[in-house]
């Protein structure tokens, strides 16, 4: 084949003697490449699909030679799950036949097994800070009498799994021969408010899958090896973190997670215009809220919102259209503060910022 400006050309049907008789010898029929489709004007001409083209190169990704220089590498995914758990079993969010797990598996070195699992370890503790959860448990499992795997490889990936264990400075337990038969693992458990323990986040190592899919890699040495496969998951599963979060705020989440963060109050219908102008500043500022529009007193709307655990209500009336202001009040709080709404909108923008991880 020759190529030409990013297009294919066929071969053509071609014209060859034969005793002595010169004969045409058809195309010949041919299967059209991934990537590519007949050009609508001239059938000998394969023109490329950049859509088709670019989920290619992505897929030589996966079949490229790596080199040690290249590791670790890191593949995430997020997976639908399901498990025939029995009728009796099933307990709202936190026990369903169907989830989604935050799966990702990082290819390594056997002397990056250290290194990986401590940045795993302080990001799944760190992620579990950021939503509220300071009471965190770790279980350590070590190798089990059935396993695979060579023990001084073993002694390696137990020594660098303790290592990330103890480095978070957390209460942990081990967990004697409880490992899986290809490796070591550390659970992560949250205990809620109310003393519940929940398993959410896992890290294990894997020292039998890279074997048994040809995975490999050109060491120092020159020699092709097999890596190390870290399994990790921050959450466990999406629904059953959301579950026990709720449960451990009692749905009175923060202010940055609420999905409802604001509702606007008016006092009465005179206020609608001006209960709408508070909602374009907050739309602006890209903080999640609901105007109540509804004829009903301003007592009734305070208890419907403070009872569907809105984290801010802003209150309007009178004063607040003629001052150009507002009053807050706080979940929880019969404290009202009224503020200027320029003032009031950036104070709840520096509120509503997710915490840093």
């Amino acid at each position: 084949m020759t190529r030409s400006l990013g297009k294919w050309k066929l071969p053509q049907p071609t014209d060859v003697k034969e005793d002595n008789e010169w004969v045409s010898i058809p195309k010949i029929s041919r299967t059209i490449p991934f990537g590519y489709e007949l050009d609508k004007e001239d059938s000998g001409i394969l023109n490329p699909i950049p859509d088709q083209l670019d989920k290619l190169e992505i897929a030589k990704r996966y079949l490229k030679q790596y080199s040690y220089r290249d590791l670790p590498v890191r593949f995430a995914e997020f997976g639908t799950v399901y498990r025939y758990e029995q009728s009796g079993e099933l307990h709202g969010l936190t026990r369903v036949r169907g989830f989604t797990q935050d799966d990702a598996h990082i290819f390594c070195t056997e002397n990056q097994i250290t290194e990986e699992s401590l940045k795993v370890t302080k990001l799944i503790l760190d992620i579990y800070k950021a939503f509220g959860f300071e009471n965190v448990i770790l279980k350590y499992s070590d190798r089990p009498a059935k396993r695979v795997g060579d023990d001084k490889l073993w002694d390696k990936a137990e020594a660098a799994l303790l290592e990330a264990v103890k480095a978070s400075k957390l209460d942990y337990s081990i967990n004697k021969g409880e490992g899986a038969f290809y490796g070591p693992k550390i659970e992560f458990v949250l205990r809620d408010t109310i003393g519940r323990d929940w398993q959410c986040g896992t890290l294990q190592v894997d020292l039998n899958l890279p074997g048994r899919l040809g995975a490999t890699y050109i060491d120092k040495d020159g020699i092709k090896k097999n890596p190390v496969m870290l399994h990790r998951a921050l959450f466990g599963s999406l629904e059953r973190f959301i579950g026990i979060l709720i449960e451990h705020y009692a749905g009175k989440l923060p202010l940055w997670l609420a999905p409802k963060q604001v509702a606007i109050l008016p006092i009465s219908q005179e206020f609608d215009d001006y209960a709408k102008k508070v909602s374009a500043e907050l739309d602006k500022n890209k903080i999640r809220n609901i105007i109540d529009l509804k004829n009903e007193k301003i007592n009734y709307k305070i208890r419907e919102h403070s009872l569907s655990k809105t984290p801010i209500l802003m209150i309007c009336g009178s004063k607040e259209q003629e001052n150009q202001s507002i009053t807050l009040r706080r979940l929880g709080q019969e404290k009202q503060d009224t503020l200027p709404l320029r003032e009031a909108v950036n104070l709840l923008v520096k509120e509503s910022l997710a915490p840093k991880i």
